[in-house]
């Protein structure tokens, strides 16, 4: 299978005689004792922000059936997802690469009767395979999932929470990176480009590429409005202020909606006076996965990538049997420790 790992009896142990090396498999870490006390006191201070916020602790199992797990997963995770089979019953089963599908999974079973909103919190560890690394990679999260609550309220309360916990470890003043994968899809779908022109052409908007987005767009048979608010993307990223200049060149209704859509979310966080600057990206065209509004990072001092990502997610819990609106987020535990440590060696 595609991104399959798969145990056999000559790969789980040494050859007969010969004494193994001390070693861990590539991606994978112990904690010395002061590591682990920090790791420790990190997750402790953000579980208990998520509790007293009203989110209930939850455990979800290190491994699933590979094929109940993929019914939340995208191409990437599962391309990402390392497999084994179950001995005792000859099935595939899967690490999990992401937290968020077994939520989605335990809402929609153990809490299909619960009126909702539901709010549920996690820490654990995931495992993904890094083709570049030509290893798997061991990351630890603490993250929240509130189901049941639509629209900019439910965004703004998780994106308020989001801020809360950071600031409880130290984190203070983080910036709120927004876009939505509404407004993508929307955009994307208006170029009317072959599917490998299209997977092209979110490329170079990913990485900013405006001459590589250029010679794609030379292919799209959208129509002119369509193109030429594709070429804006890579440049529509700034303050809020941006969302006005972006809808005066909407180009159709579904790019209004969801422009629309950012701005409410945007004014009901602003309302909530956080200890954050907000930023507005409309060229965020990652996590196609599961995300179907708002996507959002926060960035802090002391940390080369984010330490936290998270969005909405409103046909997930469906593909589990109860369709119901959803929005979280994960913290990447390893990422905030390192931003604090670092923090504290500049003191």
């Amino acid at each position: 299978a595609r991104g399959a790992v798969v145990a056999t009896p000559a790969a789980a142990g040494s050859p007969v005689g010969r004494s193994p090396t001390p070693r861990l498999p590539t991606g994978m870490r112990d904690y010395a004792p002061q590591a682990a006390a920090v790791r420790l006191r990190t997750v402790e201070a953000l579980l208990s922000v998520f509790g007293r916020a009203g989110f209930a602790r939850v455990i979800t199992p290190a491994f699933e059936y590979e094929e109940v797990l993929a019914l939340g997963l995208g191409d990437a995770a599962r391309a990402a997802t390392v497999r084994f089979v179950e001995p005792s019953s000859g099935q595939v089963v899967a690490l999990r690469p992401d937290i968020t599908p077994q939520i989605a999974r335990l809402i929609a079973t153990r809490f299909r009767d619960e009126p909702g909103p539901v709010r549920l919190c996690y820490e654990g560890t995931v495992v993904r395979l890094e083709r570049a690394a030509h290893g798997q990679r061991e990351l630890s999260q603490a993250g929240v999932e509130l189901a049941g609550l639509p629209g900019p309220a439910g965004d703004a309360e998780v994106i308020a929470l989001a801020v809360d916990a950071l600031a409880a470890v130290g984190l203070t003043h983080p910036t709120i990176d927004l876009g939505h994968l509404g407004l993508a899809r929307e955009v994307l779908a208006a170029l009317a480009l072959p599917a490998r022109e299209l997977e092209e052409a979110r490329r170079c908007i990913a990485k900013r590429d405006r001459t590589g987005l250029d010679e794609v767009l030379r292919a799209a048979r959208g129509s002119r409005p369509a193109i030429e608010f594709a070429r804006l993307l890579p440049e529509l990223s700034g303050s809020p202020a941006v969302l006005a200049t972006a809808k005066k060149k909407a180009p159709n209704p579904g790019v209004r909606r969801a422009l629309a859509d950012l701005a409410s979310i945007v004014a009901a966080i602003s309302a909530r006076r956080l200890d954050a600057r907000l930023h507005v990206d409309l060229g965020e065209v990652r996590g196609f996965d599961y995300y179907t509004g708002v996507r959002f990072q926060a960035f802090v001092e002391g940390a080369p990538d984010a330490v936290l990502r998270g969005g909405r997610y409103d046909d997930l819990l469906a593909r589990y049997g109860r369709p119901s609106p959803a929005v979280g987020f994960a913290i990447d535990v390893e990422a905030v420790t390192g931003a604090i440590e670092l923090d504290r060696r500049g003191e």
